[in-house]
């Protein structure tokens, strides 16, 4: 355990995280935040359109503003994974996984959420091997080839915006119903030459030696199963909140933490904000609004104690 104890720990530096940070910084409480990356998953967005102040930003763009602003509030930050949270003789641990285990007097969690799985045979096995969660990172990866994305929702139809301006050969959308994209992106790949749509359908297997090579589709609705000669597969069925090391705090069947309308969780002195929680928009201006919310009431939280 580390000897220093800080003010306050903030653990992610996604949209939440930084906001969070820069507030608590500017009210001088001694901040340490504990974040795996920088960015979080706004780095994963190609196109920011509707935060205000930017008519069009990329996310890493975006979060390369809100870093600069981070460093010159001069900011302590450790990269490193938070793997558990308690309550230690009236203080705070976080651990992370390498570096061990800081101490605070409060705790503002915005570890955001992570790309679910398919959970099918070969994922595992090619990842990083053709099988992609990021079209933002790989996309450019895939020129000229012959992609699958699984997944119908804005985040799949996303990918394949992003595979068609990397100039892919042929793209499979694999969604397990009607594509649930808003109409504004759907209409850009539906009648898309390059687009062949598999709506109904399910991928059951992941197929390859060295590298991907195929995957197994499946109809919902005939049984039918064809397998697609694939050279890499982009998952984007959607994410689960980065909660599992949250322990000693409440939780919805979602594994999202739940908070009150002041950011505050089933423990005391622990905040949270962000996608983490179970507020019902993500969207990083809103991640914003709530990691500055619970900025002030940690330092509301610490004055008063």
């Amino acid at each position: 355990m580390t000897g220093e104890l800080y003010d306050l720990i903030i653990i992610g530096a996604g949209p939440a995280g930084m906001t969070a940070a820069v507030y608590c910084l500017r009210k001088g409480l001694r901040t340490l935040i504990l974040s795996k990356d920088i960015g979080g998953q706004a780095n994963w967005t190609t196109l920011v359109e509707n935060y205000m102040g930017f008519l069009e930003i990329s996310g890493p763009e975006l979060m390369q503003r809100f870093e600069e602003q981070l460093k010159k509030e001069k900011a302590t930050v450790v990269i490193d994974e938070a793997v558990n949270l308690e309550a230690q003789a009236g203080v705070f641990a976080v651990t992370g996984k390498t570096t061990g285990a800081h101490r605070a007097r409060a705790v503002i969690v915005a570890s955001g959420k992570r790309p679910k799985k398919l959970g099918v045979k070969g994922e595992e096995e090619f990842k990083g091997k053709g099988v992609s969660y990021c079209s933002t990172c790989d996309a450019p990866l895939f020129r000229e080839a012959v992609v699958a994305v699984a997944g119908g929702g804005n985040s799949g139809v996303q990918a394949v915006l992003d595979l068609l301006a990397n100039e892919a050969r042929q793209i499979y959308l694999i969604s397990d119903e009607e594509l649930t994209a808003d109409q504004v992106l759907a209409e850009k790949i539906i009648d898309h030459p390059k687009v062949r749509l598999y709506q109904h359908s399910l991928v059951t297997e992941i197929h390859g030696e060295q590298m991907i090579a195929a995957v197994s589709v499946q109809s919902r609705k005939t049984g039918l199963v064809e397998r697609l000669p694939v050279e890499g597969i982009f998952v984007e069925i959607g994410l689960e909140p980065n909660s599992d090391f949250l322990q000693a705090l409440r939780k919805n069947d979602l594994g999202e933490v739940v908070i009150d309308c002041e950011c505050r969780t089933s423990l005391p002195g622990v905040f949270a904000a962000g996608d983490v929680t179970n507020i019902p928009e993500k969207q990083i201006i809103v991640a914003c609004g709530e990691g500055a919310k619970a900025a002030i009431k940690a330092w509301t939280y610490l004055t008063q104690k």
